[in-house]
This record gives structure tokens, sequence and C-alpha cells, in this order.
């Protein structure tokens, strides 16, 4: 059998793929949204319950569609869930008004809870502990660009077909990924395109969690009961509504406060997401990088990316103190940046203080007190920006993602086997 070198970094090239079409799906809606709204005549507050409806799904999906694929495997669970959501998203074409789009966005939700834990999983499989953040922050880099590709792509399926057209088509594009997932993806043991020598690399640079196939594995109430799950739920609570009013708002604010026409949202309401995406990968790859300058451990170096991000999130703070619209979109891209930042690393520290045996569920559990608090912030955000605007809000936003940081920094501890573990110091990822 030939061996192919570097097959861990091939699936995450699947994995990034699969996240593109998970964020493709949910971000359609924000981009038919202005003719949308006009189309089945929804409020703007009317929208905000269709946006609610989306994450609260999402958020009580999240641990149960976690524990279902730490139960049943990455491959199988990721292929129901991605085959779910496909069809979710193209049903939403059949919607006749806000209440019908809302069941359908709350289906969406439901089925696209699996997304994330899913890829944390199947990077904790695949990735020695000195990669795992740039391998993360490729594979979270396909929230990005999901949501990069959604404004050129629907808003061509508009003017050719109607608002129907983008969901139908982001839908089918969804089943094809399933394809290719469902026969390309293997978990390590069983990839016989994988050397024997990348193997060994990957299971020796993992820690005691990851490498013995023995070790307990928690039960949801030990996991929720635990110091390190509240040093991530906390900051995804606060975090979460930044990235969430970036997806389902930007095209409105650029409409609305802004005075842009449907192509002038084409042409610069993907920027923001193409900064997340510079956000993803470096993130991922500061982690090693002060790591090794700043002589800290593996584990802190995570919170220091955290702090990084949180700190560059008063860039869109300051939207509402500037004329231009072009100025303000810079900002918006800084928030992009500094958000899927600090959102990597957050995942990165999820990977690193839970074993394999439920990294999934942790991460469900973590994203459903962040979508939770989206949830509820959205439904605010709802109200208020019809009253007091969207500036205001900015400011909040900021506010939140600091106050994240430094609940991560004072928490989270590193998993008790692994306080005492040498941590290979070479930075370069091995192309093994």
């Amino acid at each position: 059998m030939i061996k192919i070198k570097g097959v861990r970094w091939y699936m995450v090239g699947l994995l990034t793929l699969g996240l593109i079409v998970n964020y493709l799906a949910r971000n359609t809606l924000s981009v038919a949204a202005p003719t949308m709204m006009q189309e089945l005549n929804i409020s703007t507050e009317q929208y905000s319950h269709v946006v609610v409806a989306w994450q609260v799904c999402y958020a009580i999906m999240q641990p149960i569609a976690g524990f279902i694929i730490d139960t049943i495997g990455t491959k199988l669970g990721f292929t129901i869930f991605a085959l779910a959501w496909s069809l979710a998203c193209a049903a939403a074409a059949f919607a006749t008004n806000w209440q019908s789009l809302a069941v359908f966005r709350g289906i969406l939700g439901i089925t696209e809870a699996a997304g994330i834990p899913a890829g944390v999983k199947a990077t904790t499989e695949w990735f020695p502990a000195k990669e795992r953040s740039v391998a993360i922050g490729w594979f979270n880099i396909g929230s990005s660009v999901g949501a990069l590709l959604a404004p050129p792509l629907v808003v061509w399926a508009i003017m050719h077909g109607g608002w129907q057209a983008g969901f139908t088509i982001v839908g089918g594009i969804g089943v094809v990924w399933c394809l290719f997932w469902m026969f390309l993806y293997k978990h390590p043991r069983d990839q016989k395109l994988l050397s024997k020598e990348e193997h060994e690399y990957i299971v020796k640079g993992q820690e005691a969690q990851f490498a013995d196939p023995n070790v307990k594995k928690k039960r949801w109430t030990e996991i929720i009961t635990s110091r390190n799950f509240w040093a991530i739920g906390i900051p995804r609570i606060l975090s979460e509504p930044a990235w969430q009013t970036f997806n389902a708002w930007i095209p409105l604010y650029m409409m609305t406060e802004r005075h842009m026409n449907l192509k002038e949202i084409a042409l610069f309401a993907w920027l923001p997401f193409l900064a997340a995406d510079v956000g993803c990968v470096l993130g991922g790859y500061l982690s090693p990088l002060f790591h090794k300058h700043f002589k800290v451990s593996l584990f802190n170096s995570r919170k220091m990316v955290v702090v990084f991000g949180a700190l560059f999130m008063v860039g869109p703070a300051c939207v509402g103190f500037v004329e231009s619209p072009y100025t303000a979109i810079a900002l918006l891209c800084v928030g992009g940046f500094a958000h899927q930042t600090l959102s990597g690393a957050l995942y990165s520290v999820t990977s690193d203080v839970f074993g394999k045996g439920e990294v999934a569920t942790a991460t469900g559990m973590g994203g459903m007190m962040g979508y939770l608090g989206a949830a509820a912030f959205t439904a605010v955000f709802g109200i208020l920006v019809t009253q007091i605007g969207y500036s205001p809000l900015f400011v909040v936003l900021a506010v939140f993602d600091l106050i994240a940081a430094v609940v991560v920094c004072v928490l989270a501890r590193p998993h008790v086997e692994n306080q005492s573990a040498t941590l290979p110091r070479d930075l370069a990822p091995a192309h093994s």
C-alpha cells in the first residue's frame, strides 16, 4: 500500500471544507435578509427572532451533538449531521413568513451543532500537542471562509434566481461535501495511507489523556462541575455574541447605517471574514511562537493568544466614531481578525484540558454556553438597535471579550496528567 506524507494535513483540509459549508449555510440568511425581509414583510425585531431560533437550537444541541460524536465516532457522526444541515438549509427556500423561516432555521441550528465539536475531536485524533493549535487554526478558518463566500454567492443567486436559489444552491454544495467526507475521512488507526513514522509521531506527541486508550471517560456531570469547564464556558458566553453579531447583522448594518446597496454589500461584506481568516491562521501559529520566544508553557501560550485577540476587539468598538463607511468596514475587519484569533485559542485550551473521550462533549457544552449567551444578546440587540443604534452595542462586545480573556487567565488550569509532562519545544510542524 502506498503511503502519503503528511496525511494529517490532508485531514485538516477536509475538515476545513466541511466547516466552510457549515458556515456558508448559516450565513446565507444574513446576506439574503434585506431582500427576504422586504418580500416576506419581516421587521427588524422579527428578523432577530429568526436569528435567535437558530442560536437557541444550536446552543441546546451542541452538547448533545458532542456526546453523539464522542459515542459513535467522528466520521459517522459528522456525516449524519452534515447531510441533515444541508437539507435543512435548502428547505428554507420554502419559507413564507418569519415564523416558518424561524422553524427552518431552528432545524438548521440543531443539525449544524456538530461542526465545531467534530472538528476539535478530529484534530485531537490526528495531531500532537505542539501542532494542535496550528491545526485548529487552519480548520477554524473554514468558519470565516464560509462567511466570506456567502455575500458574493448569495447575491449572485438572488440576482439570477431569487433569494430561494441561495438556500438551495448552498444545500446542494453541502450534500456534495458529505460524499467526500464519508469516503475520505478515517481515524489514524484505520487510515491505510498513513505511514508508521507519522502515526508514531502523532501518538508520541500527544498528552496522556489522548495517547492512553484506557484513560477513563468523564461523565457530563463531572465535566460541567469542573473548574476548567467554566474557564471555557464563561468566556464562550462573553465572546460568542461578537461573532454571531458579525454573522447575522453586518449586511443589515451596511444597508441601514452606511446606506450601501446590494451590489456594495456583495463587494464589501465579506472583508471582515477575510480578516477573520487571517486571525484563524495567525492565532494558530502565535501559540507555538509565544511558547518558544517567551519561554512559557504551551498551555500558557494559548492564554496569551486569547489576550492578544481580546485587545484587538477595541477596533469595532470605535466604529461609531468614524464617518466613512470604508473606515467602518476596516474596523469591523479588525474585529473579525480579533475574534477568530481568540476563538481558535479557546478551542486549543479545550483540547488541552479534556481527554479524547470527552473533548467533543466538552466542546459542545462550551458551545452551548456561548450560543445561549449569543441568543440572549441577539434578542436584546434586535430591540435596542432601532433605539440606540449599532455603535454602543459594538462597544459592549469589546468589553465582553476583554472580560473573557481575564476569566481564561484566572481559571484555566492544565490537565492534571499533563502538569509534569515535558512537551516538545520544536516549533516547526514536522511533515512526517
